[in-house]
């Protein structure tokens, strides 16, 4: 009853293997199955409690460390620090409490697709049962416009297809039969005498027996794959994680050193102590976490904008590290809806049909009256195949609605998996004519001739087939019309209708690729990301598409899940990255695949629309889903969903995220060289035998102006020019890469050094405010620090003062609260200030523009070298 390979059975083999017959179970037998198979519904995840969720966005290391800050800052009587960072710390728990509670809804999507009722032989009659309580065994009916409920072995069809693409990704119904199949392994796609949980019947009728139920089907292995799966940690959680860590342990060495060195230098104990702790606060970014929260926000609502939605913050940024794409072809790469590419008739091949010559006008009228589509108000219903040659006619002028006036259906021999073509009768003048479409190599033994621009001609079938196999090679579906004269309307309609043919022309039809797609898939190359097509439909198919997108070239081979299945993992591992294209993979594939990627080093984004993609899109770096047409489950399982199912939208996401994130770096590029200035000027300060320059609320104060308000200002800063020509940056790349940690060092310096040359100045002038001097030196050279970062090469002049208005404001803001505390006699007292005469204020000022001047000597350094390069 285990075996899996229902689709070699027979029939009756199905039915014993099952102990049950063609008139179904029992009732007494069916209770005692579900007693022992339980319900065919997929369970309820085990979830966690909000409250859980919440308490968890408490573990990460970082937030540890501001919660410490925040309760040092109250024992030093610092309550709105403490304030601030409690307040920071909950809203970010709030955000990520919202995101792990609306990931976890993926389950529950995937159960809306069961089926609620179905039709299913009990006690020998048919009963309309509760889809929950089907069991192995029971014999179920089906018919166009219902959800399949199980996992069925076909036992009998009627020009049955179904559409699974959900589940395989093929992008047109499946035709199905009940006739039992050879080979063992085969994919879900492969297997037409089955059809699976959750696929919509399209056409005909059938009756198949139940061979699984819940998790056991091939939809609740993909639920179990999915509940199985965690996150992957995005790359800026990992850097701001380890950032974290180091930033702790040296801030804790550090002021234990200062601690020290004042004690030795005769200082006060608590007043040491208290500056050892405010500069352990000050050290700490506690505007960081604010900082990256509202980058991502705004960067979210830029994507809005650009059709994409942001399920989760971090994933906003996450693009921008994305080094693959793996996308889902069907709906993804293409439109998913067949079009009629290309004509054949009398040896010549077009991209349109034409009504003013023979046998191109025949064709046209062929095409537009020989099919069932309907109308729907004014919208054109029926097959997708049918749809796309009612399509092509109807662009070139044969309407089917005139069409029909003169030739009136007569009969019809609809198509079935045996005979594999249709015909349709048609009344003209005093006669009728008969037009039968089906495969070349089914239609072609049957005409006689074939007609050509001046009547008809002997059938050339070689030559035709051979036509019809080089459009199939290149991923077309072919398909073959023919038609017969009648002098006077046939008697009755039989197979005789189809023999003495006349052949007309071929119609290749594909799922075409998106217009946008091909730029897309070039720009992700040009930004260093490898674009990887991964579908479940057939080969040639994939391969023909990936052709036209640019994901291979003409030698470019393609990597089937046969071929995956049977090979090894170290072999596969070796090899993951020269494949470009996976075909006929199964959901379990796609998975080897993601992780093999991410095995490999790799920052693996992955797109896709139907339930057989997300277990991938949840095991993903980042989870790409369509919005238009994909399935809940994939959009729930994923981070980013394409509202307009656009793939050349992943490339501005891509866009957005690099800025995002260089965004974030300049912020803490910019905070932690203006905490390293705070700390060497107190580091050093003892050595050079001058006294503390600071107090601690001199510290606090700095780190509010000077962090707070320019690393906001940050986040709405422009990208940076060549943003996409650059390769994505490493996973597990150190966020103080590319010189920033030796810019930390010597920036520090440099305000270390302007401060304690200040401080000397003016105690040897013998001004008794030299520490309103330092502390003023200190905060406003951060602020002309922050002006200079905001570009990692270009010059702040070469992209302008007024470019990032927020920036500005801000500093022009921290510059006058500043102004404030010094001038404005009640803030004297409270941050121990004296008001500094105006040539002394210039001083000050001159002083910490230097650090304006020698960031930018930097830049052009750099410039310089990248010239050199």
């Amino acid at each position: 009853m285990g075996d899996p390979c229902w689709h070699t059975l027979t029939a009756n083999e199905a039915l014993k293997q099952l102990s049950t017959t063609s008139q179904g179970l029992s009732s007494a037998e069916a209770r005692q199955r579900l007693a022992t198979h339980g319900p065919n519904a997929l369970p309820e995840a085990r979830r966690r409690s909000l409250w859980g969720m919440f308490l968890a966005q408490f573990a990460d290391f970082m937030i540890g460390v501001l919660l410490a800050a925040a309760l040092v800052s109250g024992l030093i009587g610092e309550p709105r620090d403490t304030l601030a960072i409690l307040v920071i710390v909950l809203f970010n728990a709030v955000i990520g409490t919202m995101q792990e509670f609306r990931a976890e809804r993926a389950l529950a999507a995937l159960k809306q697709m069961s089926a609620p009722e179905a039709l299913a032989l009990r006690d020998g009659r048919r009963q309309l049962l509760p889809a929950t309580t089907l069991v192995p065994g029971d014999i179920v009916q089906l018919e166009a416009g219902n959800r399949v409920p199980a996992d069925l072995r076909l036992l009998t069809t009627t020009q049955l297809q179904a559409d699974e693409s959900a589940l395989t990704g093929e992008s047109q119904p499946v035709e199905k039969q009940s006739e039992a199949l050879g080979e063992a392994e085969l994919s879900p796609g492969d297997r037409s005498n089955c059809v699976f949980k959750g696929a919509l019947i399209t056409r005909g009728q059938g009756q198949g027996v139940v061979i699984a139920t819940g998790l056991a089907t091939e939809i609740g292995q993909i639920a179990d794959l999915l509940g199985s799966e965690t996150r992957a940690q995005t790359p800026l959680q990992v850097r701001l994680t380890r950032f974290g860590r180091y930033l702790a342990l040296a801030v804790l060495v550090i002021c234990v050193i200062v601690f020290a060195a004042g004690l030795l230098q005769g200082q006060p104990l608590l007043l040491m102590f208290l500056t050892a702790v405010s500069l352990a606060v000050a050290a700490i970014p506690e505007a960081l976490p604010a900082v990256v929260t509202i980058a991502l926000a705004l960067g979210a609502r830029n994507l809005i904008r650009h059709h994409a939605l942001a399920r989760n913050l971090p994933s906003v940024e996450t693009l921008g590290s994305v080094t693959y794409i793996c996308s889902d072809k069907t709906g993804t790469l293409t439109e998913n809806r067949m079009h009629a590419e290309h004509f054949v008739a009398a040896g010549e091949q077009r991209q349109c049909l034409s009504a003013e010559m023979q046998p191109w006008r025949t064709l046209g009228q062929g095409l537009a009256l020989s099919n069932d589509v309907e109308f729907n108000g004014t919208q054109p219903i029926g097959e997708p195949t049918e749809l796309a040659l009612f399509d092509a006619a109807q662009a070139a002028g044969f309407d089917k609605a005139s069409l029909s006036a003169d030739f009136p259906r007569i009969g019809v021999l609809p198509f079935d998996s045996d005979r594999k073509r249709m015909t349709t009768l048609h009344s003209h003048d005093d006669g009728a004519i008969a037009f039968t479409k089906g495969a070349p190599e089914i239609l072609l033994p049957r005409c006689r001739d074939a007609l050509g621009d001046s009547g008809t001609t002997p059938c050339d079938t070689q030559a035709i087939l051979t036509a019809a196999d080089d459009l199939a090679r290149q991923g077309y579906r072919v398909l073959a019309l023919a038609c017969r004269m009648f002098q006077r309307p046939p008697p009755e309609l039989n197979a005789e209708l189809e023999q003495q043919l006349t052949f007309v022309g071929l119609v290749a039809l594909i799922d075409p690729p998106r217009p946008e797609a091909a730029q897309a898939v070039a720009e992700c190359r040009t930004a260093g990301i490898t674009p990887v097509m991964i579908t479940g439909d057939h080969p040639g198919t994939a391969a023909a598409i990936a052709r036209r997108l640019g994901f291979i070239d003409h030698q470019g081979s393609i990597m089937t899940g046969e071929i995956l299945a049977a090979m090894d993992e170290p072999t596969f591992a070796a090899r993951i990255t020269e494949y470009r294209v996976y075909a006929r993979v199964s959901p379990a594939q796609k998975l080897r695949i993601v992780k093999a990627l991410q095995a490999h080093g790799e920052f693996v984004a992955m797109t896709g629309d139907g339930v057989n993609d997300a277990p991938a899109l949840k095991r993903a770096g980042i989870g790409v889903a369509m919005g238009k047409k994909g399935t809940d489950v994939a959009r729930e399982a994923a981070d980013i969903v394409l509202l307009d199912d656009n793939f050349a939208t992943i490339v501005r996401a891509v866009r957005a995220g690099r800025r995002i994130f260089d965004n974030i770096r300049k912020f803490v590029k910019d905070t932690m060289s203006s905490n390293s200035g705070e700390i060497w000027t107190l580091f050093l300060a003892p050595f050079f035998g001058l006294p503390i320059p600071l107090l601690p609320i001199h510290i606090l104060w700095i780190n509010l102006v000077t962090d707070g308000l320019p690393g906001l200002a940050f986040t709405a800063e422009p990208a940076e020019r060549g943003i996409m020509l650059r390769p994505p940056r490493p996973p597990n790349e150190n966020i103080f890469a590319h010189g920033m940690w030796q810019h930390i060092i010597w920036v520090g310096l440099f305000v270390g050094a302007l401060s304690l040359a200040s401080q000397a100045w003016a105690i040897h002038n013998h001004r008794d405010y030299w520490q309103t001097v330092v502390f003023t030196v200190l905060t406003i050279s951060q602020l002309f620090h922050s002006l200079a970062v905001r570009a990692e090469t270009d010059s702040l002049f070469t992209i302008g003062i007024t470019s990032n208005k927020p920036m500005l404001g801000a500093v022009l803001l921290g510059l006058a609260l500043q102004l404030a505390v010094i001038y404005f006699p009640a803030l004297n007292p409270i941050f121990h200030t004296q008001p500094l005469p105006l040539f002394d204020l210039l001083i000050c000022l001159a002083l910490s523009s230097l650090v304006l001047w020698a960031v930018e000597f930097e830049k052009y350094l750099k410039r310089q070298h990248a010239e050199r390069r």
